[in-house]
């Protein structure tokens, strides 16, 4: 009868869950927000300065140009746009979904101080004389489009009108929006072609009135966005544009799909392995990921977490990480099963002696994205918060859901007798014996010794430090805008380009340049640089030419040098954080000798990867450091999981008194851990092979970098890490003449009973 109640307890389980999943997994997914490199839209930093000699940028005047913002987007009719002011003197400004860019770039910076003047360029009245919200776009009486104003007083009206009046033949009343001080004091053909420009009626008779029609030469869309200003406000400040970037609805749509379509094949995948290696458990890993990945996308929902395409691909990922903790059990259980032990035993022995080094590796991993988090920028944090996210939903899911699913099964005492059910064969099993425990078990790696060649293997790894210092000397690096400044324009086609076709519509323009480089699977992506940063007109025409052209909006993005050295900096600073993080870390769970081999082997694998960057010439931009930054926080993991069981083999004695002690140690938990090790990178690996190969091309080159980095974090793992903990344990050997092993494995508090 309990037999029956568990089943029927994981079959209830199984049935609630799919149908809650089925049933609100499509308004989950509408209702997740999407970002400006999904669906289209753009991001501006602005530095905010004093519009007036003598004013102050404090958190008070901070405040209230981002509210005068926000009232500008209101009549953009953008949803739940982001707004956020950074630092002493920066707000950054994020809108999705916007339908016309350039439209929306002129409202926002616009500082709508709408100005009267006579014809020597004196002041006869501002926007402080305007009523609130008193503009309102009209047809004058040919029909014509303009827009009406209402004045706080008639009276001054009827005062500025007698003194032009006064002024003939010169009685113009010059108005102008934006007005920069220094223009003549004329109006000439040139000043009537300037854009802040607006008209210069007669006037030749004095009004008591407090409306005025402004009446030039607007089209109705002007007319209606000049209203809107007006009503809007004028800015408090003066705002500068130092970074900024845009993206097509075009570039968006594909990305996303491509993306997704990725994320299924390396995530199916990733289950087919888990099913055909490790059978039954396998099954449940599947139905645990199938949860994990809900539970994300939902948690994303509750927490109007912004998606974006870098947090796609850390979602993926999160798949073939998550599944870490259940390959580390799973191995430890079938250890338990060839030892014979019951299923029962085993399944419980397995989840003690596993729950240790799951916790250490996922919280390597997430102290890593931690700090990604904090120094990153927008679409970076995106990555972050969705591997943060993934994290810490995989250590419930794949840990304490995993087991109580798994034991459900284990302890109806179905699959007693049945270790084929678990992937261990009758033939692997030993005999039950109190002498003979899991680290005594034989492997198929037992005839490798990897600490003999220990020295080979660190000539090896210095010849190839060596040559990647060089090749990074003689090739550099292809340094994006994000670090070295300038404007990035990525053009989107339905046919295949050239450089020569795009070359010559840039001249066309007037915006040359020869930095041009043509990519996609077709052909049909061109991405042009530019040492200088683009002005707004200029961002304006190459994103109308391009849209009719080739008939979707070009991505545009611009760093100045300010920008640029800070996310140098910042990554620099990510970077040396975590490497001290983690030494600490290490040392708190192990010793230092183990936290400095394990940073050394990660530092390793982190710099292989931008040698190879040289040598490719692949563009480095911000998402390169996330990446580098993801490697550090993962490559971790092989060498914990390593030296868990180096540290679980010298618990047997008490103390290492030979160097042949040192050596066994080593290499007995090397071969211990090493089929494990392969098949958790080989799950992670999947998961970025299918994001290399299926996905947009946006994220190709974080994908290389990701890839590039797992392999040699399993090589430095097993022929660094572990080899450098040999050569500065024999010299403390050398030095005590014995050396005193853990007294006992430190274990977590909260570790899961079953």
């Amino acid at each position: 009868m309990v037999k029956k109640n568990r089943i029927v307890a994981f079959l209830i389980f199984l049935i609630v869950f799919t149908s809650l999943m089925v049933t609100t997994s499509k308004d989950t997914l509408s209702n997740i927000k999407l970002g400006l490199d999904l669906q289209g839209g753009f991001e501006i930093l602005y530095e905010v300065k004093p519009a007036k000699e003598g004013q102050v940028i404090d958190e008070k005047a901070l405040a209230a140009t981002a509210e005068a913002l926000d009232r500008r987007i209101n009549v953009l009719g953008v949803s739940e746009p982001n707004i956020q002011i950074e630092g002493e003197n920066r707000i950054r400004v994020q809108l999705a979904g916007v339908e016309d860019q350039n439209e929306a770039r002129e409202i926002l910076s616009t500082e709508a101080n709408l100005s009267f003047r006579d014809f020597n360029d004196r002041i006869m009245m501002d926007g402080a004389d305007l009523a609130e919200g008193g503009a309102e776009q009209t047809f004058d009486e040919n029909g014509k489009p303009s827009v009406s104003i209402k004045l706080k007083s008639a009276e001054k009206f009827k005062e500025v009108t007698q003194e032009i009046v006064n002024l003939t033949p010169n009685n113009v009343l010059v108005i102008w929006l934006d007005y920069e001080e220094g223009k003549d004091s004329f109006i000439a053909e040139s000043a009537k072609a300037d854009p802040k420009y607006i008209s210069s009626p007669f006037v030749s008779q004095v009004f008591n009135q407090n409306t005025v029609s402004i009446v030039g030469e607007f089209s109705l869309e002007e007319a209606k966005n000049l209203a809107d200003i007006l009503n809007a406000g004028a800015l408090p400040v003066k705002l500068d544009e130092i970074y900024s970037t845009s993206v097509g609805a075009s570039f968006g749509e594909q990305a996303m799909d491509k993306t997704v379509f990725a994320g299924i094949i390396g995530v199916l995948a990733v289950f087919l392995f888990m099913i055909f290696y490790y059978r039954f458990p396998g099954f449940i890993a599947t139905i645990t990921l199938t949860v994990y990945s809900y539970l994300t996308i939902l948690i994303f929902d509750w927490m109007n977490v912004v998606l974006t395409l870098p947090g796609i691909a850390a979602l993926i990922l999160g798949v073939g990480m998550a599944v870490d903790a259940n390959i580390i059990t799973y191995e430890r259980i079938r250890e338990e099963i060839k030892v014979g032990k019951s299923i029962q035993a085993a399944f419980k022995a397995g989840n003690q002696s596993s729950f240790s080094a799951v916790t250490d590796a996922n919280l390597t991993t997430l102290l890593a994205s931690a700090v990604l988090f904090f120094y990153g920028t927008s679409s970076v944090k995106g990555f972050a918060t969705s591997l943060i996210i993934g994290i810490l939903g995989s250590f419930l899911t794949n840990v304490y859901l995993s087991r109580w699913l798994l034991g459900l099964w284990v302890n109806s005492k179905i699959f007693n007798k049945k270790p084929s059910w678990f992937g261990v064969k009758k033939k692997e099993i030993h005999p039950i014996s109190e002498s003979f425990d899991t680290l005594d078990l034989p492997t198929k790696f037992d005839r490798f010794d990897f600490v003999k060649h220990r020295r080979k293997f660190f000539a090896f790894s210095g010849v190839i430090l060596l040559l990647g210092i060089v090749c990074l000397f003689v090739f550099r690096l292809n340094l994006g805008i994000d670090f070295t400044s300038g404007t990035r324009v990525e053009l989107l086609a339905d046919h295949a380009l050239s450089t020569e076709t795009v070359a010559t519509e840039l001249e066309k323009l007037e915006l040359p340049t020869d930095d041009i480089v043509i990519s996609g699977e077709n052909s049909n992506i061109a991405v042009a640089r530019y040492k200088g940063i683009l002005s707004k007109a200029e961002i304006a025409t190459l994103k109308s030419h391009f849209s009719k052209e080739l008939g979707s909006e070009p991505n545009v993005s611009s760093v100045t040098p300010t920008v640029g050295k800070e996310l140098a900096k910042n990554a620099l600073n990510a970077l040396l954080i975590s490497v001290i993080g983690l030494i600490i870390f290490v040392t708190i769970r192990f010793e230092l000798r183990m936290a400095v081999s394990a940073v050394i082997a990660l530092l390793y694998a982190t710099f292989i990867i931008i040698p190879f960057f040289s040598v490719t010439g692949l563009e480095v931009d911000i998402t390169f450091i996330a990446a580098l930054l993801t490697v550090v926080g993962y490559s971790i993991n092989d060498t914990i999981v390593t030296f868990d069981r180096m540290r679980e083999n010298m618990q047997r004695r008490r103390y290492l008194k030979t160097y042949e002690d040192i050596v066994e140690v080593v290499n007995t938990s090397l071969r211990q851990t090493l089929g494990r090790s392969v098949n958790t990178v080989m799950m992670v690996a999947i998961t970025v092979l299918s994001i290399l190969i299926w996905g947009s091309e946006a994220i190709r080159p974080f994908s290389i970098a990701l890839l590039i980095g797992l392999i040699v974090g399993t090589y430095s793992s097993i022929f660094i890490a572990a080899q450098l903990w040999v050569e500065w344990k024999h010299k403390e050997l050398k030095k005590k003449g014995v050396i005193k092993t853990f007294k006992e494995k430190r274990t977590y508090s909260d570790e899961p009973q079953v």
